[in-house]
């Protein structure tokens, strides 16, 4: 009988309650508008060049670092199942020949709260723990989330 071949070794796995409902967070995710007030880590800001949330859509934007420097991305959208799971690869831009990462999103709604699951999974576990150790991805995806769930928060009536 075949064994399934574990990728623990080169995913990240990042998970957030938020007091909201998924219909609210699934908006707040897909809509560029509002995307671009919480996306990424703390102290960057977005431009949100297109947005097409659909299967084979492309999501292209350049995240602003408190740095100073400029990270143009690439997001295609593979699977949108509204509101439950988005599945897409991510790029940093049209050059990269390579996917970088998939990364799956799901919402998963309980008693009014939606719990956010981010796993992304990377070629390698080398190019995971690359990404961890040079990029910080572990803390600035907790980051992104809070930023989410505090977003969602100031949506609410």
């Amino acid at each position: 009988m075949n064994q399934p071949i574990s990728t623990a070794d080169r995913e990240i796995v990042i998970t957030r309650v938020l007091q909201a409902p998924r219909e609210l967070v699934w908006e707040a995710w897909t809509n560029p508008e509002h995307v671009a007030k919480w996306w990424g880590p703390n102290g960057f800001t977005n431009t949100i060049l297109s947005m097409d949330v659909r299967p084979g859509g492309v999501w292209r934007f350049i995240m602003h670092g408190p740095d100073g420097v400029d990270y143009p991305n690439k997001i295609v959208f593979i699977e949108v199942v509204k509101p439950e799971r988005l599945v897409y690869s991510h790029s940093e831009d049209d050059d990269v020949r390579e996917t970088d990462f998939h990364t799956t999103a799901t919402f998963v709604e309980h008693d009014g709260k939606t719990t956010v699951t981010l796993r992304a999974l990377f070629v390698s576990a080398e190019m995971c723990q690359q990404v961890i150790r040079e990029h910080g991805a572990v803390e600035g995806g907790n980051q992104t989330l809070g930023r989410l769930e505090e977003y969602v928060a100031k949506m609410q009536p």
